[in-house]
């Protein structure tokens, strides 16, 4: 196992007890708590920035890659391809993906939705966050007014 291969399961691995408590015990005081800080993003954008600013020549590259738009992409593909540029761009999505779960568990929270509504949209906020995102938008339709 290389630095790519630890750094893509403990990026994967720092947000699942975040996700799960959301999950399985969204308005628990626990889960609150866990959920205050930033902690349950942390962990990948700090893997983020060490992976990145380990060996900065693919950044290099890919924002040299950027000033011609018609290479723009394949620069994109080509970092990608590589097991740094992978193990980086995972770490950029899971913590993108934690981010706008907490933003759907606490639209839930707030809007007092049926456990299975909350169960539904946070399990697809970190497996197929889109589909979360949407099945959120769609399924709970207002957060009550603070009197």
């Amino acid at each position: 196992m290389d630095v790519y291969d630890l750094s893509f399961f403990l990026s994967t691995m720092w947000v699942g007890p975040f996700w799960i408590a959301m999950m399985i015990y969204p308005e628990h005081e626990k889960t609150q708590q866990l959920m205050q800080g930033p902690w349950f993003f942390v962990g990948p954008i700090l893997i983020w920035y060490l992976i990145t600013f380990s060996d900065v020549s693919g950044l290099i590259g890919l924002a040299k890659d950027s000033m011609d738009p018609s290479n723009a992409l394949q620069g994109l593909a080509d970092l990608l391809g590589t097991k740094a540029g992978a193990s980086a761009a995972w770490a950029h999505m899971v913590a993108g993906d934690i981010f706008v779960t907490r933003w759907i568990w606490k639209r839930c929270i707030q809007a007092k939705t049926e456990k299975w509504i909350t169960i539904t949209s946070v399990f697809f906020g970190v497996m197929l966050m889109p589909i979360g995102l949407a099945l959120n938008l769609v399924l709970v339709r207002g957060i009550p007014n603070k009197q």
